[in-house]
């Protein structure tokens, strides 16, 4: 049976780097086994850098690629918002080009699998021929108990059309501010024990709009023909205000998390204690930069031993669709954090959040996918090997 030997400076295996040794791998990417370099006979592929298996997406909006180049950064939240809003609207533009472009761009990049955001069935043709694994979340908008059980009606059409193409599909809420208490304890009901993802305090307008009823998104809601926000006045942060509507051991995936503080990691940590929850934090650097030019303390988030997973977020809020670019940014920010540590959030985390057993990770059986990370005249890159 054929089989590839590849052997780099360092081989990272989902949890830690290996020096001199030899990954053997089926031809077909099956790992069969992580073995020292002395034991590995001939025929060794060689390469410079660091081999690792393929990038685990954990927060994507592949249906907003048209919006590449097309939203001013800096903006801020709310008016970033209304921009994807009224563009959204306007389906002026043949989308489907810039879909197989941007899963294309993906896979290039080394990812292996996506969790993907779905408020359309815009992406099913490109990701049923697409080699990444996608995990689709089907978002669930609304300010209105009284529509809450029409609205999800109407999203699970949606997801009725994933689901006939056998692809994973499950639904989720946006953001606090754009579900209603009814909506979120719907949603509680019907997502028992399964793995759900929300955008977490991405603004602090958005805890200020929960704490005093203040704020910009005010302005986002008048525009809606609301003026005020359907959760009422909590005093508390967005975190701690929308986080007990969840009670059914759920996985969550708080994504962004830029104004997240310890007081909500400590409140989240007991509340999933209490009700069997599983937290995970998502981090997607490169689109906080864009939008609200700020970063979330992640070191915060590390000394609180948090789990730790990284995306991409959409082209309406990044200038590329790469884990490494994501990488790179934290080590740029943070270069207390180690390599080893990040590329495990990039990997292994992301898998493990999914519960895909045979990706992230070099081990026998696996089909994770392997890069190669290194340096070339444009600076550290990402070669796709299988």
């Amino acid at each position: 049976m054929p089989i590839r030997k590849l052997q780099s400076d360092k081989i990272f295996d989902g949890d830690i780097f290996l020096a001199d040794h030899v990954l053997v791998a089926e031809m077909d990417g099956t790992i069969i086994d992580l073995i020292p370099a002395a034991k590995a006979g001939e025929d060794l592929e060689q390469f410079t850098g660091i081999l690792c298996p393929g990038f685990i997406n954990c927060h994507c909006h592949l249906e907003l690629s048209y919006l590449k180049g097309k939203i001013q950064s800096g903006t801020g939240l709310i008016p970033f918002l209304q921009n994807v809003i009224q563009q959204r609207e306007e389906r002026l533009i043949d989308r489907h080009d810039s879909i197989i472009e941007a899963e294309k761009e993906l896979w290039n990049n080394g990812v292996q699998g996506v969790g993907d955001i779905c408020n359309t069935p815009d992406t099913i043709a490109t990701k049923m021929k697409s080699r990444i694994r996608w995990h689709n979340w089907i978002e669930v908008i609304n300010l209105n108990d009284e529509q809450a059980l029409d609205i999800i009606k109407k999203y699970k059409i949606t997801g009725k059309e994933y689901g006939q193409d056998n692809m994973v599909h499950l639904l989720t809420p946006h953001a606090p501010y754009s579900v209603s208490k009814k909506t979120f304890k719907e949603l509680n009901r019907l997502t028992a024990g399964k793995m759900i993802s929300i955008h977490n305090q991405e603004s602090h307008a958005e805890n200020e709009l929960f704490q005093k009823g203040t704020g910009h998104f005010l302005a986002l809601y008048h525009s809606l023909g609301r003026n005020v926000s359907p959760h009422g006045v909590s005093g508390r942060t967005s975190l701690q205000t929308w986080l007990p509507y969840f009670t059914a051991g759920q996985t969550i995936l708080l994504v962004h998390n830029t104004f997240t503080i310890e007081e909500d990691i400590v409140f989240a940590s007991a509340h999933a204690e209490k009700y069997d929850l599983k937290i995970i934090y998502c981090f997607c650097p490169n689109a906080n930069l864009y939008i609200e030019d700020g970063l979330p303390p992640i070191s915060l988030f590390i000394t609180n031993n948090c789990t730790i997973v990284l995306g991409t977020d959409s082209y309406g809020s990044n200038k590329q669709l790469s884990m490494l670019s994501e990488i790179q940014t934290i080590q740029k920010y943070f270069p207390m954090i180690s390599v080893e540590t990040i590329l495990k959030w990039a990997t292994a985390n992301g898998a493990a959040a999914f519960r895909w057993n045979d990706l992230g990770i070099f081990e026998k059986g696996a089909r994770p996918g392997v890069i190669n990370l290194f340096e070339s005249d444009s600076g550290l890159t990402v070669q796709r090997i299988i």
